[in-house]
């Protein structure tokens, strides 16, 4: 009887062992699923899109896009809008003038004071993308906050447009994991970053039209997705010398729904 007792308590404690384990790896496969990421990538000088190392396959696995063709002169143009200083119309008067699609990534609450400039985007054909409510780290919230934050922008886009947003979204400041990226996939929405920014966004800080145009000029690529803010002075300015010119050098400017339809991997 002893010896039965005996072998039963070994059992419990390999029983034990193994749930611990068991236990153990799942957190940390969790914790390892949610690293989070800082999207950023090294710059090419000649041209050629940038190598972005490991999210390559992070990004492909949950279809996300960063860069389209690079066998193709297109270019994605891109806006990201969380609050507005102005240059907004200014922007908008630019891409008319030169018949150019367009992306804008808002914000729930960007959407909430200036209805006027949502409707004028779609109006003239634009894409308006989520740019998330409140603009939360999307890989520090849990995922019925994640949902909440996108939900809210569907239903203020309705609300102004009468429409249903494209399922689009950039992650705010580019903070991104596998599983905030794995969430939005199972929501139907593609995230997008990006090929080509600089930094505009500190409207304190500008530098010049021509500084924003070389920042563009100097690192565009077949295929580029290039974000710009909506509050840069610089950007205002420079824009129409941009399109102007990138034309002149062959490329076209494409509506992000082009890039929606290729397949990933899109480097080849």
């Amino acid at each position: 009887m002893i010896k039965k007792v005996g072998v039963f308590k070994r059992l419990l404690i390999v029983i034990g062992t193994i749930g611990f384990l068991l236990t153990t790896s799942y957190y940390i496969t969790e914790v390892q699923a949610n690293a989070g990421y800082g999207w950023g990538f090294k710059p090419n000088d000649n041209h050629k899109q940038p190598e972005v190392g490991i999210y390559k396959d992070i990004l492909e696995r949950h279809n996300a896009y960063y860069v389209g063709n690079s066998h193709r002169k297109e270019i994605y143009l891109t806006f990201d809008a969380g609050y507005e200083n102005g240059f907004t119309d200014d922007i908008l008067d630019v891409l008319k003038q030169h018949d150019v699609p367009a992306t804008f990534f808002v914000t729930g609450t960007y959407m909430k004071n200036n209805p006027n400039l949502i409707k004028r985007m779609v109006n003239e054909h634009h894409t308006v993308g989520n740019h998330t409510f409140t603009h939360p780290d999307m890989t520090a919230i849990d995922i019925t906050q994640y949902k909440k934050e996108l939900k809210r922008v569907e239903d203020e886009f309705y609300k102004l447009t009468n429409q249903d947003m494209m399922k689009i979204m950039r992650p705010p400041r580019g903070r991104f994991s596998d599983r905030s990226l794995k969430i939005a996939d199972d929501l139907g929405y593609h995230n997008i970053f990006w090929s080509l920014a600089f930094k505009d966004w500190e409207t304190k800080n500008q530098h010049g039209w021509q500084y924003a145009y070389n920042s563009v000029m100097n690192r565009i690529h077949p295929g580029a997705v290039i974000l710009l803010h909506t509050v840069s002075e610089d950007n205002a300015k420079a824009l129409s010398h941009i399109i102007s010119d990138l034309r002149e050098e062959g490329y076209d400017f494409v509506p992000i729904k082009n890039l929606l339809t290729q397949k990933v991997p899109l480097v080849e």
